[in-house]
C-alpha cells in the first residue's frame, strides 16, 4: 500500500530539514514542490508531497510521520 503526506513549512531551513528527514525515513518525493505567499502572516510557505510503500494497513488514526 502507498501512503501520502504533504509536508509544509515557512520558507526557512526548517522546511528543508523536514523534507530531508522524511527522505531519510524512506519517503520519496512526489511531484514538484510548491511555494506560496501567506498574506495573513506575511511569509512565504513551501510544500512538498511525499509517498511511501508500506505493509501496514491504512487507518485514519495512523501517524504518517512515524511510518
Amino acid at each position: 500500500m502507498k501512503i501520502y503526506r504533504l509536508l509544509t513549512e515557512d520558507d526557512t531551513s526548517a522546511f528543508c530539514h523536514k523534507v530531508s528527514a522524511a527522505l531519510a525515513r524512506g519517503w520519496e518525493l512526489h511531484g514538484d514542490p510548491v511555494y506560496a505567499f501567506d498574506a495573513a502572516r506575511g511569509v512565504m510557505r513551501c510544500g512538498q508531497a511525499v509517498v511511501k510503500e508500506t505493509d501496514t494497513p491504512y487507518s485514519p488514526d495512523m501517524k504518517l510521520g512515524e511510518q
